[in-house]
């Protein structure tokens, strides 16, 4: 099976690593990074969203990849051949995978949401995504989006296509530590989750399970300040959103 891996980075941070890996794989890849590094197989863009670095990314794709791998810079990479395994069906068009957070209040959140996708997928982790080529190439491009990621799940789930939740594949990544960045990550995510929702209609399951959403956060409170930041996240991400927030861009709100 023909891959190419397209990697996703902000900044020159975490490149050299995520090239070591791949070479490790022994897999083609381009980078397309958001800070100028004379390196092989590395280009400049500057950052306009992941969706931007995606549509522009997919044209430095060979035209006989058969499946591309998005990969976001700052992960490492376990069970790669689980995941392949999944995409190497000829009736499977997207992969995800599990998403393991060193540190930090994420693991849970991510314990929780793994457990309703096993029944339902509500989101996307855009970590590491397999897509068949054709497929990607049908739905670019990809509209401004914060959450480009479940996008590209609504979008194939609305077009009948098989996903798979790979559990036995996952990366590890670090996510926010303090909790006024977990509320910002929340925020960030909960709108481009909106916009999706916008953009593409769902399983009624799936939209039911949003709309509810925000009446039903503030029980996140029992879990003590961890789920206060999430609740605001979720809030102010769904507030933003009916506002008219329809960028792909994100402006971080906490520094510290």
């Amino acid at each position: 099976m023909r891959l190419h891996f397209l990697v996703l980075a902000k900044d020159r941070e975490y490149v050299n690593e995520k090239i070591r890996e791949l070479t490790n794989l022994k897999v083609p890849y381009v980078i397309v990074c958001g800070e100028p590094l004379n390196s092989p197989n590395v280009v400049y863009r500057k950052p306009m969203g992941k969706y931007d670095a995606i549509n522009f990314g997919v044209k430095l794709v060979p035209k006989d990849t058969e499946v591309v791998v998005l990969n976001d810079v700052d992960t490492k990479i376990h069970n790669f051949h689980a995941a392949l395994n999944h995409i190497s069906s000829e009736k499977t068009d997207l992969v995800f995978v599990r998403t393991v957070v060193v540190g930090g209040a994420q693991s849970r959140f991510y314990a929780f949401e793994d457990s309703i996708r096993r029944r339902l997928l509500i989101a996307a982790d855009g970590e590491l995504m397999l897509i068949k080529y054709r497929t990607l190439k049908e739905i670019l491009p990809l509209v401004p989006c914060k959450a480009e990621d479940t996008y590209v799940l609504f979008e194939l789930l609305k077009r009948g296509s098989s996903v798979i939740f790979c559990k036995e594949c996952y990366v590890e990544t670090e996510r926010t530590r303090s909790g006024r960045k977990e509320e910002d990550y929340k925020r960030k995510v909960t709108t481009g989750i909106y916009q999706a929702l916008f953009y593409v209609k769902p399983h009624p399951l799936i939209f039911l399970f949003y709309s509810l959403l925000p009446l039903v956060s503030p029980m996140l409170l029992i879990l003590g300040k961890t789920g206060y930041y999430w609740m605001r996240g979720i809030l102010l991400g769904f507030l933003d959103y009916i506002r008219g927030d329809r960028s792909g861009i994100w402006q971080t709100t906490y520094k510290n």
